[in-house]
């Protein structure tokens, strides 16, 4: 089990040296990470903090450590990865190649007749569009391969038919209902739009714009990504395939690429996609009891005693991931872990915690 922390400046690395009050905060940060991480009892945990731009990142598990230390290993961020895909379409948006009103069939299948209540490209990234979360045939077509990669055996091409033979059962833009099916659509529209393949367009507009040499959609194998294991810790699967489903759940990433990716929601004005960073940050709809949940394009707000913290957690079939952040303290916080998620398990609350606190 490590802990890491960037140096303190002008401190010797001395016992002697007398504990100041920044360094005691660090050290209880430290110690409440190691805690965390225990309490989430997985193969391999990394929690992951930015506070001010200063990080402190703790890496553990219930596994022998690997030959690579865990936090420079990449993990699958799941349905986190919708948020890539957010800022992608907002940058888009905000170069006007598109406007998000876009009829998504009409994307995808450019001589088809207008829809009466066309599903855009703003009502799949708000799960607005009146989609299911996963396609009609997707369980049966999925369940030879159900608890190794069911994605894998559902490719675009099946996606995107599917969806042009579906018919919502509520008019689009009317409806909050999570839905895989609809972000992933959206990533093959927007890539018909443009005529860029969805790996370019994701790999210019967000991950070279950022930055991000330590993420990527695809597995590279040992030494590179880290190994996802089953509900009871023990058991390893194989790397996430996401099939047709790219745009809603391929990213896989290393630890401090995540705290990057959000360092910059943090502080939108020192980079290249400034204009999206701060447009995904913008509440877009509200619902529920006394319309108490908030959404943005790409994230959950919550409310704290000092302002909104965003976040958005994500899982494979063997690893997990919560993404978050809090513009009032200038706090990120990005986990991961190897374990499948399993009835109460304590990764997603655990992490919640830490941001909110």
């Amino acid at each position: 089990m490590t802990a890491r922390t960037a140096p303190w400046p002008g401190v010797p690395d001395d016992e002697d040296t007398p504990v100041r009050p920044a360094a005691a905060d660090e050290a209880a940060l430290r110690a409440r990470l190691a805690q965390a991480a225990d309490v989430c009892d997985a193969p391999d945990v990394v929690l992951a903090v930015s506070r001010n731009g200063r990080r402190t990142v703790h890496s553990g598990g219930t596994a022998k450590p690997p030959d690579v230390p865990r936090e420079e290993l990449r993990y699958e961020i799941g349905s986190a990865s919708k948020t890539f895909t957010a800022l992608l379409l907002a940058r888009l948006i905000r170069r006007g190649v598109l406007t998000g009103a876009e009829p998504a069939a009409a994307c995808l299948d450019p001589g088809r007749p207008p829809d009466r209540d066309p599903v855009t490209l703003a009502h799949l990234i708000t799960h607005t569009s009146g989609l299911p979360a996963l396609p009609a045939d997707f369980v049966r077509r999925g369940l030879p391969a159900w608890r190794t990669n069911p994605y894998a055996r559902y490719p675009a091409g099946r996606l995107t038919d599917a969806f042009l033979r579906h018919r919502p059962r509520h008019r689009p833009g009317t409806r909050w209902h999570y839905s895989n099916y609809g972000v992933s659509v959206l990533g093959h529209a927007v890539a018909a739009a443009t005529r860029t393949s969805w790996d370019d367009l994701v790999d210019g507009q967000v991950l070279r714009a950022l930055g991000l040499s330590g993420t990527a959609l695809r597995a590279e194998g040992p030494g590179t990504d880290a190994v996802g294991h089953r509900k009871d810790g023990r058991t390893p699967v194989p790397a996430f395939d996401a099939g047709g489903f790219q745009a809603a759940g391929a990213v896989r990433s290393t630890p401090h690429d995540l705290l990057t990716f959000l360092e910059a929601h943090l502080d939108p004005a020192r980079s290249p996609a400034a204009g999206a960073l701060r447009a995904v940050r913008v509440p877009v709809l509200r619902r529920g009891l006394g319309h108490r949940h908030v959404h943005t394009v790409g994230w959950f707000r919550h409310p704290t005693d000092g302002g909104p913290m965003y976040f958005h957690s994500g899982a494979t079939l063997g690893q997990q991931a919560f993404l978050g952040f809090r513009p009032d303290t200038g706090t990120a916080l990005a986990a991961v872990c190897s374990r499948r998620f399993r009835a109460r398990d304590p990764f997603i609350a655990t992490a919640y915690a830490l941001l909110a606190e």
